[in-house]
């Protein structure tokens, strides 16, 4: 299934039935009285979050969505009936904006979750209902509201316990594959990961959802390479895996490239619990692992983990020490609070 995290929807509710003007006409009822029944409500355009879904690519190929209009009143005091709701289905994680992308209507993050966005218009009354002891044979009867029309913007934002970040082809797709049953494109060369993936991962027979998001290179945060949008799916995240290619150059200088760009986008990235690793540790060498090791622990501030996806070497410590922090901020902890040997193994 294709990624979309973005969408644009054109929403109308429906409008309500007119009311009816209409008399009783029966067999040895001289002054029949008014009969004209109401007009029924338009539909709502409602909003739900569900299970199983964690793209909107449904949204690019159905972008107009109208509810139902009410049925008219009738004779004999018939109401009209309302009409049928839409009702737009969305994965956990979703965020609803006006169409300027800026107000936002709903936050999406749990199961089950409604919202009406756009009401239906209500039904007009018919002549019944203005009968009163001065006016017994009303003529009158109101037209249906209008429903509401507007067109919103529907953003993802993934809901994982931990994030991979890292430069392009730090090895994070690899390792999301080692730990899950995901299945990413993983190759030698940069952006092989076009599109946030998510994966389940286990350990010690507990479970927690892990996203690889796609490389992050500096500019990022201003739309340079992939973009900015992918960092918005680490909003969620309760945890950032911060993994480093210990076969580049500098490990330092490429841990304060991706940490400057968090800091850039804002939105609390460069607050949430980090942990670092140096990844591909089998392809390097002892003095090569040592010195790496000192230029990122002096970039960051913290004693790296080592890790070989390839090899499994750290696989598990890594995944130990991510669900730690998550099951610590899970209990209400400020993650700003959590310390390095929070995670450390």
């Amino acid at each position: 299934m294709k990624f979309l995290d973005e969408a644009k929807v054109y929403i109308a509710s429906g409008a309500g039935g007119n009311g009816c003007i209409a008399f009783r006409r029966e067999k040895f009822i001289e002054f029949g009285g008014p009969s004209g029944g109401d007009g029924g409500k338009g539909g709502d355009v409602i909003i739900e979050a569900v299970n199983g879904l964690n793209t909107l690519i449904d949204y690019r190929y159905q972008q107009h969505f109208k509810a139902q209009t009410g049925g008219a009143g009738m004779g004999k005091d018939r109401h009209g009936a309302n009409g049928k709701d839409v009702v737009l289905r969305v994965p956990i994680g979703t965020q609803v904006y006006e169409e300027d992308g800026e107000t936002l209507l709903a936050d999406f993050t749990a199961v089950g979750q409604r919202v009406t966005i756009s009401k239906g218009g209500n039904g007009g009354f018919g002549n019944a209902y203005f009968k009163s002891a001065t006016n017994q044979s009303p003529r009158r009867a109101n037209p249906g509201q209008p429903g509401e029309e507007r067109t919103i913007r529907l953003k993802l934002k993934l809901i994982a316990d931990a994030g991979v970040i890292g430069l392009p082809n730090a090895g994070k797709s690899t390792f999301l594959a080692t730990v899950s049953a995901a299945k990413p494109k993983i190759a030698d060369y940069p952006f092989t990961t076009l599109h946030p993936q998510l994966g389940v991962a286990r350990i010690d027979e507990r479970e927690f959802v892990i996203a690889d998001l796609p490389g992050l290179i500096e500019g990022a945060h201003e739309g340079i390479g992939l973009g900015d949008k992918f960092l918005g799916h680490t909003e969620r995240c309760r945890v950032l895996l911060h993994l480093i290619d210990g076969t580049g150059e500098d490990a330092g200088r490429d841990y304060k490239t991706v940490r400057a760009e968090l800091e850039a986008y804002g939105q609390g990235l460069s607050d949430k619990p980090e942990i670092v690793a140096l990844s591909k540790a089998d392809a390097l060498t002892p003095e090569a692992i040592k010195e790496q090791t000192a230029r990122l622990k002096k970039a960051c501030k913290k004693t790296p983990l080592l890790l070989s996806s390839a090899s499994g070497q750290g696989v598990k410590e890594v995944q130990r020490a991510l669900f730690k922090i998550i099951t610590t901020t899970r209990e209400g902890a400020d993650p700003a609070k959590i310390k390095e040997d929070a995670w450390q193994p």
